[in-house]
């Protein structure tokens, strides 16, 4: 359990997203069809409100056209990059 504390405490300084967000997000994403474009552009719409980032047109359809190609990084880190890249740090 400790473990699992110490990477949520990790995710929620790199993000500021809380943990009760995080598992609802999870939640979320688990029981959503990732095959259809809307669901994916609601999921990530969520992600951007929760992370407190925007998320412009292209940057949405880029990571939609990766998401429904199933060419996602699943590493923490790889996909923070990607949301960094959008907020021009």
């Amino acid at each position: 359990m400790d473990e699992k504390k110490n990477i949520f405490g990790e995710i929620e300084k790199k993000t500021n997203v809380n943990q009760q967000d995080l598992l609802k997000l999870a939640q979320s994403a688990s029981k959503t069809d990732l095959k259809s474009e809307q669901n994916v552009r609601q999921l990530i719409q969520q992600v951007a409100l929760v992370a407190g980032v925007s998320v412009n047109k292209k940057k949405e359809d880029e990571l939609v056209k990766a998401i429904l190609a199933n060419n996602v990084p699943m590493d923490f880190g790889t996909l923070s990059k990607m949301f960094q890249k959008n907020n021009g740090k």
